[in-house]
């Protein structure tokens, strides 16, 4: 209600939407999707619904909610810079306490959720997820080291363990495995976006790959991860928790991430690393969305 207070033109139906906007809900869905890809695979096809709807409900709250407590953290930033000014807090619409509030408690409905339909183990993962990008991630590396995005990364991982954990109430190899794909992803996908946004990230002093070590060294170190990210993909294969269908299409995909990385160094321009941008994006999508019809056809 305060925020309707501070603006008064904001409609019940608009501070809905601020709200939700607040979550950044298109991550959200990025992550519940490998969290349900993970609990596919774990129970060998689709997951009993008395475990599989009360772990979406957790999830979504738990990345819901860590997004909200870091655009509460991240105010004065967002603040400084293009891409991120309009956001519910620097730009008047949401007040940073009620923001604040609104995350803490939606990480904590996650606990509660995920610990009373699921299982203890699933609930302290969803909310080490939730801290780990908060405090981790936000608080301690974001603005003060060159590896932000090299640890901080792991945070966007966790959700796979969540979904494998909801299902089989342990953690095993597999999980693992799926853990390192999406902790390699991150390093090419955020780079190639810092690179298209680093003007911004200069003027708010976020040493972010390209404004520490320049835009030429953030390539090369693309292409690096995007190499290993191709390695490990291939992972569940070998490992024999996923087939050939999935094997060609992460061969495939990997080549294409590549191509990318490569085409980025050669170029080096904004349209390079936005194409590169993009197809992060639709690799990662792709690659779990192969995950489900592989272990759903075999």
């Amino acid at each position: 209600m305060e925020s309707s207070i501070q603006n008064p033109q904001l409609t019940f139906a608009d501070l809905l939407r601020t709200y939700v906007e607040l979550t950044k809900p298109r991550i959200v869905l990025l992550l519940l999707f490998t969290t349900v890809t993970a609990m596919v695979i774990a129970a060998d096809g689709i997951p009993d619904l008395a475990v599989l709807v009360p772990t979406i409900i957790g999830g979504t709250f738990a990345a819901a909610g860590a997004s909200a407590i870091n655009q509460y953290i991240d105010r004065d930033m967002d603040a400084q810079m293009a891409r991120t000014s309009r956001r519910p807090i620097p730009s008047g619409r949401i007040q940073p306490v009620n923001a604040l509030l609104f995350g803490m408690g939606l990480l904590a409905w996650s606990v509660l959720v995920l610990a009373m339909w699921v299982n203890w183990l699933t609930a302290v993962l969803a909310l080490f997820g939730g801290m780990y990008y908060v405090i981790l991630y936000t608080l301690i590396l974001k603005r003060n080291t060159v590896v932000n995005i090299l640890i901080g990364g792991g945070a966007g991982a966790v959700p796979v363990l969540v979904g494998w954990t909801a299902v089989t109430g342990t953690l095993s190899y597999e999980a693992f495995i799926l853990f390192a794909i999406v902790f390699y992803w991150t390093p090419p996908h955020s780079w190639a976006l810092a690179l298209l946004v680093n003007k911004d990230y200069t003027a708010a002093n976020v040493p972010m790959m390209p404004v520490a070590r320049g835009e030429a060294a953030t390539r090369n170190q693309i292409l690096l991860y995007s190499v290993q990210l191709f390695l490990i993909a291939l992972l569940p294969a070998p490992f024999q928790f996923l087939g050939p269908i999935y094997l060609i299409t992460a061969f495939l995909l990997g080549i294409g991430m590549l191509y990318k990385a490569v085409k980025l160094i050669q170029i080096a321009d904004g349209a390079a690393a936005r194409s590169m941008y993009k197809y992060t994006t639709s690799y990662l999508a792709f690659l779990f969305l192969i995950m489900i019809f592989d272990r759903l056809l075999l």
